[in-house]
């Protein structure tokens, strides 16, 4: 059981799994969130860490933002960023939540979810330590995302039936949280209706660009026998090559980026003695050190 939970794990982290942390329940094997073991310390570097992010949102003068954890390790795979969702001002649940796809275990099913931006930042599979990455979006588009994410109908139009924690970027049979994103992100900017097939025309003529993920031989097989995983989506070429284009938060800022010229990307990160905010499109490295330009904020009497 040991080994098949860690190879299971590996295969989530591989396939940019769930926006919470994976946990292989007994008898079922099942991935979904379990709640962190989180100190007090931590706890309270993520309460902090999470106001300097809504601080820094509402002092942009945006009012919307793509917002993206590191929410498991992919360091293996050259990767920082698995989960992304949507930062509102005027979100209905409170100022700056995140609206997003997570996977109900008990429903077995997609469901789309309000998170407040410390609920979002704690998601993080290490909240001793954590990176965020927002993408302020400029007014026209800002005000487009937000009315198609806000109306009664299209985030839901959007949602597919079926869940897969590594769905093929450019496929309507399956769909994980990045991939719902990028679809409203779509239905928002230029797609002609609110629906999947619509949106998925629409990123083809716009060129965007999933990434793919090597992710072996090993856990190709794998991906066969472990929930929430699937590779009958995936091109045989793809698997064939031992990869597999997956929606990612890096694929969506690009997008983002090119759709939006004036858009502004702000990244922050955390450890256990400081808050590191960095402005602009260079991104951070590891270790959350501070470079010349960024702004440093230290936790107090080291808590």
């Amino acid at each position: 059981m040991a080994t098949r939970t860690a190879l299971a794990r590996h295969l989530i982290s591989a396939c940019l799994a769930l926006g919470w942390n994976a946990a292989a329940q007994a008898g079922g094997m099942m991935f979904c969130d379990r709640p962190a073991k989180v100190s007090a310390a931590a706890q309270d570097h993520v309460l902090r860490f999470a106001a300097v992010v809504k601080d820094e949102l509402e002092r942009s003068g945006a009012s919307a933002a793509v917002v993206s954890r590191a929410g498991l390790d992919l360091a293996r795979f050259a990767l920082r960023y698995s989960h992304a969702g949507l930062a509102l001002k005027a979100n209905p649940n409170s100022p700056w939540s995140v609206r997003q796809l997570y996977y109900a275990c008990d429903e077995k099913r997609p469901r789309i979810f309000d998170q407040g931006m410390a609920g979002f930042v704690l998601g993080a599979e290490e909240p001793a330590h954590g990176h965020l990455s927002m993408v302020l979006l400029p007014e026209g588009a800002a005000s487009k995302l937000q009315a198609a994410a806000l109306d009664a109908q299209t985030p839901l139009s959007l949602l597919a039936g079926e869940y897969s924690a590594n769905a093929y970027a450019y496929g309507t049979r399956f769909q994980n949280c990045n991939q719902w994103l990028v679809e409203l992100i779509a239905s928002a900017w230029g797609a002609s209706a609110p629906q999947r097939e619509e949106a998925q025309r629409w990123l083809r003529e716009r060129g965007y660009q999933a990434q793919a993920v090597d992710v072996g031989r090993t856990l190709v097989i794998a991906a066969h026998f472990v929930p929430l995983v699937h590779v009958i989506d995936h091109p045989d070429e793809d698997l064939r090559a031992q990869t597999m284009r997956v929606s990612l938060p890096s694929s969506i800022e690009n997008f983002v980026r090119r759709e939006a010229p004036q858009a502004r990307r702000i990244e922050l990160c955390y450890n256990a003695n400081h808050i590191v905010i960095r402005r602009g499109w260079e991104t951070m490295g590891a270790g959350c050190e501070a470079q010349a330009g960024d702004e440093v904020i230290a936790f107090e009497n080291g808590n």
